[in-house]
């Protein structure tokens, strides 16, 4: 029996900002250019592969808030950090999947039909890291956190999940902190990897996160990514909460 996702769950984690309240349709596409090598004789075309492309299509609501639709998306067209983006599909559930992506906004537009809400769209396209020139702008993951806000004092190795067999390529993940009143000190996330899911090694360590920040943060390992992976956060703060998501693609 087949298992299907409504779509009501997705969400939208651009930056330090989880903007999920203000769209209402995501598109995401993946394309391969193709060069022809077709010969005299041939009776058939044929091709080799060359450039892979990646793309997201954002669509919603416009709305005037400090760090809504609007106010976000505008701030960060032409800007010259690549945006982090991740595209959840069952948000508030650990080991869903996720399109993990750092892209840059090509377009954004607004638009102020008569009889109807004045909506938003922008259009994304995938970076590679600009040194190994991996195309791992967009690559599909899973969550490793809930999205849930943590008080200081209870953080704590979240639930691992299984991907029933180790991965040889490397991955990588996303942190998005999209609240953060932790004082007294800094927190520290990462991103842990196991084979047995008993004994845990670190395999990513975010920079920490300065007290009462917000901030994201996509990071790359090049190694093997052992069958289990979780997070483990942890802080020197004396008080206060955090809320924070991560989530892991491999190679």
């Amino acid at each position: 029996m087949p298992t299907f996702i409504h779509g009501k769950s997705t969400g939208v984690l651009l930056n330090e900002y989880d903007l999920s309240a203000y769209f209402n349709s995501v598109d995401a596409s993946t394309s391969l250019e193709t060069a022809e090598t077709t010969g005299f004789g041939s009776s058939a075309k044929s091709y080799i592969p060359g450039l892979v492309d990646a793309t997201i299509s954002l669509s919603g609501m416009f709305a005037t808030d400090a760090s809504g639709s609007d106010a976000v998306l505008a701030t960060i067209l032409g800007s010259a950090t690549t945006p982090i983006l991740t595209i959840p599909f069952e948000t508030g559930s650990i080991g869903k999947k996720a399109i993990v992506a750092k892209a840059h906004e090509t377009s954004y537009s607004t638009s102020n039909p008569v009889g109807d809400i004045v909506s938003v769209s922008a259009d994304f396209n995938a970076s590679t890291d600009g040194t190994t020139n991996v195309t791992y702008g967009l690559r599909t993951g899973v969550t490793l956190t809930a999205g849930a806000s943590i008080a200081y004092g209870a953080l704590a190795a979240l639930t691992a999940v299984d991907n029933a067999a180790s991965s040889a390529a490397g991955g990588i993940s996303n942190l998005h902190v999209t609240a953060n009143s932790i004082s007294g000190g800094t927190t520290t996330i990462k991103v842990q990897h196991s084979t047995d899911n008993s004994t845990w090694a670190d395999l990513i360590t975010f920079s920490a996160v300065a007290a009462s920040t917000v901030t994201s943060q996509q990071s790359a390992v090049a190694s093997t990514v052992n069958r289990y992976l979780r997070v483990l956060p942890s802080t020197a703060g004396s008080s206060g909460a955090i809320t924070f998501h991560v989530s892991f693609a491999r190679f």
